[in-house]
């Protein structure tokens, strides 16, 4: 089997791999629709989507292996970087690596990372990082994409069926405690931010929830309270759910190391 690579400590770095590691996940998560989706419409575009933010992940683990290297670690590729890297060395956050859950679930938890996303991807196009910028300008057309498919589902559920509606409500009371970690900040973000690398996650928090916040309503819904809990997944304390999609994602790298199609 494979060893495990270490990853760089730095700052920068790590800020990267939230991105490119909150991608990537959220990706095999959407792929698991593949031939499951409620119509085929529906098969097609999220397998799409997923495969939209398999193609940023790529972008940003790249970027993120060779900032890496320039500041004195060990260089690493993409590949290295998503299937060599040990469940405590991801740094996405914790609502992408949920469970599928129904397709109501789906649709609401995609609404709220194309948001988070394209909010995101908007401001690192004035990256100080000129490949992070060239990365976020293509990005952030796929994002708006992904918000406008996700928002009109939203909202058919939402003001739908009894059974559609009741579907709605019980995602958004699963999901939505998982949100707050989005936007907690730290060290990482504040490093980014003076570097003009990026965007603290924290201060894209008001206009994400304004405009989660007017889906929800037209859906018909309401945002619930907040709540004390804080998942952590960005900072490497994940879920028991992460183990089981990097034991599948992974198995073959690790197999059989330097495998090539």
């Amino acid at each position: 089997m494979q060893a495990s690579i270490t990853v760089s400590r730095d700052p920068s770095v790590q800020y990267l791999l939230r991105i490119g590691d909150t991608c990537l996940i959220l990706a095999q998560r959407l792929a698991e629709w593949c031939g499951h989706a409620p119509i085929v419409e529906e098969d097609i575009a999220l397998s799409n989507m997923a495969l939209d933010l398999v193609g940023q992940a790529r972008a940003v683990l790249t970027r993120a292996g060779r900032l890496e290297a320039e500041r004195g670690g060990e260089p690493h590729d993409e590949d290295q970087l998503a299937f060599l890297r040990d469940e405590r060395d991801f740094r996405n956050i914790t609502l992408v690596e949920l469970p599928r859950g129904d397709f109501a679930a789906t649709m609401l938890r995609n609404l709220a990372i194309a948001i988070f996303l394209e909010l995101l991807w908007q401001r690192l196009e004035a990256s100080s990082d000129t490949e992070l910028a060239g990365i976020a300008g293509k990005a952030v057309k796929e994002a708006r994409y992904h918000r406008e498919h996700a928002a009109d589902w939203v909202v058919r559920l939402g003001d739908g069926t009894a059974e559609s509606k009741a579907r709605m409500v019980a995602a958004l009371d699963w999901l939505w405690p998982y949100v707050a970690e989005i936007f907690e900040g730290d060290g990482v973000d504040e490093q980014a931010a003076s570097e003009r690398m990026g965007p603290r996650w924290s201060d894209l928090r008001d206009e994400w929830r304004a405009r989660f916040a007017e889906v929800i309503v037209e859906a018909g819904l309401a945002l619930p309270a907040e709540r004390p809990f804080r998942s952590t997944g960005k900072n490497g304390r994940h879920s028991e759910h992460l183990g089981y999609i990097l034991a599948e994602m992974q198995h073959l790298q690790r197999a059989f190391p330097g495998g090539v199609w």
